[in-house]
C-alpha cells in the first residue's frame, strides 16, 4: 500500500487511525485557514480540509494523505478553535445551553485524485456558570478544539446530549475516511 500520511497535528485524529489499524505519519500541513469564507459550515469544512490535505499531498507525491477540519455551528455563526482564552470564554457562552451541529470535513488526496466528505453530528451543552466557562477557557483543552471544549476530555462535564457518531465530534468520520483510503490505495 502506498505511504499514508495525516495531515494535522490532532491528538485524536491520531488516535482514531492508530485504533483502527492504519499505519501513517504526521505531517502539519501548514495551510492557512479562512473561516471567513462565504460558505456553507459544511462546505467550509470540506474545503479547509481538502486545502489542508493538497498542500501536504504537493510536497509528497504518490502518497496518500488525509486531512481535516472540525468546525463547530450554531445556527449561522461558525466557530473554529479559539484565538485565545478571552475567545474561548466567548465561544463558550454562546454554546451554554444549546444544541449545536459539530461538522467534520475530510478529504483524502493521491497525486491529482481527490475524495472528499463531511459528517455531522448534534450536541447540547448544559448550562455553564460563568466560574466554569471562565476556568475552562484557560485550558490547553479548550484553546485546541473547535468550539472551545472537547468531548474526550474535561468538556465531556459539559454535555448534556450527542445525537450522531461520537468519532465525527472528535474529528475524523472514520468508516468513511478508511473507505477513501482503500479506493485511493487501488488506483
Amino acid at each position: 500500500m502506498a505511504r499514508i500520511i495525516l495531515a494535522s497535528a490532532s491528538k485524536q485524529r491520531r488516535l482514531l487511525l492508530r485504533e483502527a489499524g492504519l499505519r501513517f505519519r504526521v505531517e502539519k500541513s501548514g495551510y492557512r485557514e479562512n473561516m471567513r469564507l462565504r460558505l456553507s459550515p459544511r462546505k467550509l469544512a470540506m474545503h479547509l480540509a481538502l486545502g489542508k490535505a493538497k498542500r501536504v499531498a504537493a510536497r509528497h507525491p504518490g502518497a496518500i494523505v488525509i486531512g481535516a477540519d472540525t468546525i463547530v455551528a450554531l445556527g449561522k455563526n461558525i466557530f473554529g478553535k479559539p484565538k485565545n482564552a478571552k475567545d474561548g470564554e466567548r465561544i463558550l457562552r454562546a454554546l451554554s445551553g444549546r444544541t449545536h451541529e459539530i461538522i467534520t470535513g475530510y478529504a483524502v488526496v493521491r497525486g491529482k485524485k481527490s475524495s472528499c466528505g463531511v459528517a455531522s453530528a448534534s450536541v447540547t451543552l448544559r448550562e455553564l456558570s460563568d466560574d466554569e466557562i471562565r476556568s475552562y477557557a484557560h485550558t490547553k483543552e479548550s484553546l485546541s478544539a473547535a468550539g472551545a471544549y472537547a468531548i474526550q476530555g474535561k468538556g465531556i462535564r459539559f454535555i448534556r446530549k450527542i445525537a450522531g457518531k461520537e468519532d465525527v465530534i472528535r474529528g475524523l468520520p472514520l468508516d468513511s475516511v478508511l473507505k477513501a483510503v482503500r479506493a485511493m490505495a487501488e488506483k
